[in-house]
């Protein structure tokens, strides 16, 4: 299968971190191409970047259709612009912190989700109500580092991450612990090794759930309101966008 991992934001390096995380638990037969938006901002901390990110992200779907692509993983735990780009594909799309989530409660009657900076965890507290997770959270903590610094300074952004990991182990009585940024996908590992609970990361989680339902031949529905958009005229700089057609598969 070829699977199309969008990194919302518009940092290289991070797109790298992303796309080798996905190819090490992939199956050997599962394509990786791991893309970013030629626009947007470099990190995502805020429901200001999210929505200036979501039209990269949609425009990357569309070239991912393209392409031929059997599936998508948007690598931004705010899963920003996820039902929009559902909209313009029948191949699955999946949110990392949806698939997160999922993957947490098939392992663990409760968990904690430790992310970047508290502002983030508060946009992850709604998207947990959102999806019906909240009931299985028993806290979203942050461990106040800019997500940069994942890619920047990686040793003192693992350390503060580690040590938020222990607190939530020794003061939240959770079976497993959910990172909350797609730059974290490449330490699961390390974290599980020094906290000793399962850790659930959502890049490598939503692979294995889009090679599920790829293998199971479900996509996205397109009855109701994930039909594809009405063709219409857009102005501007989203004239891009004007009449899509949709790929039939």
């Amino acid at each position: 299968m070829n699977l199309h991992i969008i990194n919302p934001n518009t940092t290289a390096g991070m797109t790298e971190t992303i796309g080798e995380a996905a190819r090490r638990v992939s199956a050997p037969d599962t394509r990786i191409v791991a893309t970013q938006p030629s626009h947007g901002p470099v990190s995502i901390e805020s429901h200001f970047d999210e929505a200036i990110s979501v039209v990269g992200v949609l425009e990357e779907i569309l070239n991912g259709e393209k392409d031929g692509a059997d599936a998508y993983i948007i690598a931004c735990f705010g899963d920003p612009g996820l039902l929009a780009a559902r909209e313009l594909t029948q191949a699955p799309v999946i949110g990392i912190a949806e698939a997160a989530f999922h993957m947490a409660t098939l392992i663990s009657t409760r968990f904690s989700v430790v992310t970047t900076l508290a502002r983030t965890g508060i946009i992850a507290e709604h998207l947990l109500d959102q999806y019906g997770f909240s009931h299985h959270c028993r806290r979203v903590r942050a461990a106040e580092i800019p997500v940069l610094d994942l890619e920047n300074d990686g040793d003192a952004a693992l350390t503060r991450i580690i040590e938020e990991c222990r607190r939530a182990r020794d003061e939240d009585q959770i079976g497993a612990i959910v990172l909350g940024c797609g730059g974290m996908a490449d330490l699961t590992d390390t974290i599980c090794r020094e906290v000793g609970l399962p850790v659930v990361e959502g890049v490598t989680a939503a692979v294995k759930l889009a090679e599920a339902l790829t293998g199971l031949g479900l996509g996205t529905s397109k009855y109701g309101d994930l039909a594809f958009p009405r063709p219409k005229p857009f102005s501007g700089r989203d004239e891009n966008f004007s009449n899509l057609q949709p790929t039939r598969r």
